[in-house]
């Protein structure tokens, strides 16, 4: 990427093709569904589990990227528009609208 992004539908677009490949976006699911539960249960009063949302949100994303998409993390260079499209790709793939966002993007689904 030579030149900065500077909207966020640009960026969103360029982050799903930074997920081209299922297993990457798997990993993003397991670690966004495991911090979203460390932080319930930081809500509840346990401290430790916000370290735990931390590292359990980055570490399965970033296995997906350098062992299996073999790209760089948007999120060295873009982190809040990166944090906000994990939880949109989440959500998306939760009630099963990222389909038509991955072809928008240039990206096959399968």
């Amino acid at each position: 990427m030579a030149d900065k992004i500077t909207t966020y539908a640009a960026f969103w677009h360029h982050y799903l093709r930074q997920h081209a490949k299922p297993a990457t976006r798997a990993l993003h699911y397991v670690g966004t569904a495991l911090a979203l539960m460390s932080l319930y249960a930081f809500v509840q009063g346990a401290g430790w589990a916000l370290l735990a949302a931390i590292v359990y949100g980055y570490l399965f994303a970033w296995i997906g990227h350098f062992f299996v998409e073999k790209n760089r993390p948007a999120t060295f260079t873009y982190p809040w528009w990166s944090l906000i499209s994990d939880f949109r790709m989440f959500g998306l793939w939760l009630t099963g609208g990222l389909r038509s966002h991955l072809e928008a993007a240039g990206v096959s689904d399968r």
